[in-house]
Formats: C-alpha cells, structure tokens, sequence
C-alpha cells in the first residue's frame, strides 16, 4: 500500500514541476546598459597625448586626451590683437580731436577766409574796370567764380572745424563700441576652442571605448572618448504588449543576468509609450501580441561591478 503511494507520488512529480514551471513570471528580456558619455572632436586636429586607457576608471574633471593646439593658439592671439584694437579705436573716439587738430582746422580757416577777402576785393577791381570797358567781360566772370569759390571754402572750413570742436558723434561710438563687443566675443571663442582641445571627463565613470590612436587626425565631431557613467547600471528590456499594462514607472521589479544566480532588485524608471518594432496600424487581430514597448530599469549601487551587455530578463507580477 505504501509503495503504491509512493510510486503515485513520483509519478506525479513531473506533473507538479510543469505546473510550478507554468507558475513563473511572463518575462521582459533585454540587456544590461549603462550611461554613456561620448566626447566628439572639437576640431580636426591631431592627437598628441591620450592619458587614459579603456577599462580605467577616471573622475570628473581628468584630463583623458589632448590635441594639438597650434592653430587655435594663433588664432586667440590675433583676435586678441583685433580686440586689442578695437579697444584703442574707441578709446580715440571717445577722447575726441586732439586740441593740435582744432587749432590747424581755425588756421585753416584763417587762411581760406583771407584768401576770400583777396578774391572779393579783386572780383570789384575787375568789375570796375569793366565798367570802364578796360577789360573784357570773361576776365569779370573769372574773378566772380574765384570770389565765390573762395566764399564757399570759407563756409567748408567753417564747417570742419565746427565739427571738431563738437566731438565725437554717439553713433560713432556705438559703431566703436559694438566692434569691441564683436573683438571680445571672437576671442572668447578662440579661448573656449582652445580649452576644448584638452578634453576631460565630464562626470566619474569608465573609460568604454577610445577609437582614434597618437597621431590620429579626427574629422569635427567624430567620438575620441566613450565613458560609461553612472553609480550603477539599468536594464533595457522590451516589455510585451501583453504586459504593458502591468508596468508603470516606480514599480519595483527582480532582474535576472545571465551568468549571475543573484537576483538585482531595481525600479522601472522609464517605459514608452510608443511601441517599438511594427506600428499599431499595422497589426490586426492576434497580431497585437507583437507589439513590444521600450522600458529601463534602474539597478541599485550592488550592481556597479556588472559589465554592459549581458543579456538579461525581469519578471513582471501578473
């Protein structure tokens, strides 16, 4: 009788297993991320020092690489020089006309006016003598021009002078001052260009990846440093159709890597609500078991030691 039952009960061990195997979890499946930082190229110069390693964990600040600042130094100095300039022009519009300059403008005058009062008393003389018929009337229209031309100096000299001893007119400066804005930001500019060519790490993490060599030359914009970064990584798992409207961000959920027994608890920090792969207009009738929808979740601090990449799954509560 006892055997009986013990057979029954190995025989239905199978039986138990299935049903308990049936129990687990649906899973979300996905693979182990972390931050990453990318550095690009600020300019297509060559590399002359790499101070890092990939695998070698840097902090915030640490120089990683550096390129070759000859040209970008060149080019702060002049716009330097420019700013320099411009500095000193505006200076000069603001001082104003020098005195020596008023004072040759009033000599200047002096003479133009004594040379009109030449002109007028000769343009009479002949004006006269014409009346006596002593000479001929284009000698008259000749003088009359000079003594005009000799008034209309006067008036331009006048003028001149006017305008120095008025100064400097504030549009001028505007114009002096807006050059010397542009100067200084053209510097800044050349001074921002030649720190970036001393790249350092924004944040604490690790060197992933270092694709250009000593000597490399990299177009503008292509990655010199991939960092991984972050106190921990964070699961990036498709979440099914079928399951999306269990998960929400700030559920607490298990996830499971391959090749690690241990169980990381973490919480869901993101999930879309867009699908992924085939768009919902698409897909009729069963076909919308298809649908997957992006999720991350976020590994606490004990998982700081597991590498990127590692395939993985979570099991989401029905």
């Amino acid at each position: 009788m006892n055997m009986r039952r013990n057979v029954m009960l190995v025989a239905g061990l199978p039986l138990l297993l299935l049903v308990a195997c049936g129990r687990e979890p649906p899973r979300a499946l996905g693979t182990l991320e972390w931050d990453r930082v990318t550095l690009p190229s600020p300019a297509a110069e060559k590399i002359i020092a790499i101070e890092v390693r990939e695998g070698q964990k840097v902090h915030a600040g640490e120089v990683l690489l550096r390129l070759e600042a000859t040209a970008t130094q060149s080019q702060l100095e002049a716009a330097t020089a420019q700013q320099r300039r411009s500095g000193a022009a505006l200076a000069e519009l603001r001082a104003g006309p020098r005195r020596e300059e008023i004072a040759r403008a009033r000599a200047a005058l002096a003479v133009v006016q004594a040379q009109a009062v030449d002109a007028r008393a000769q343009f009479r003389r002949i004006e006269e003598l014409a009346g006596r018929q002593l000479v001929a009337l284009a000698e008259v229209d000749r003088a009359r021009a000079a003594a005009e031309s000799a008034d209309a100096q006067v008036r331009a000299s006048g003028q001149s002078l006017l305008e120095l001893e008025r100064g400097t007119r504030g549009e001028q400066l505007a114009q002096g001052e807006a050059a010397v804005q542009a100067a200084l930001a053209q510097a800044e500019t050349q001074r921002v260009q030649l720190g970036r060519l001393t790249l350092v790490a924004p944040r604490d993490g690790v060197i992933d990846s270092l694709p250009f060599r000593l000597g490399d030359q990299p177009a503008p914009g292509a990655p010199l440093v991939v960092m991984l970064a972050g106190e921990a990584p964070y699961a990036r798992v498709y979440v099914p159709e079928t399951l999306r409207a269990r998960v929400k961000v700030g559920d607490q959920v298990q996830v499971h890597v391959e090749g690690s027994e241990q169980a990381w608890p973490g919480t869901v920090r993101m999930i879309r609500s867009d699908p992924s792969f085939t768009p919902y207009y698409a897909l009729v009738g069963q076909d919308v078991s298809r649908l997957t929808y992006l999720a991350e979740v976020q590994l606490e601090a004990a998982a700081r030691d597991l590498p990127a990449g590692l395939p993985l799954w979570v099991g989401i509560a029905p």
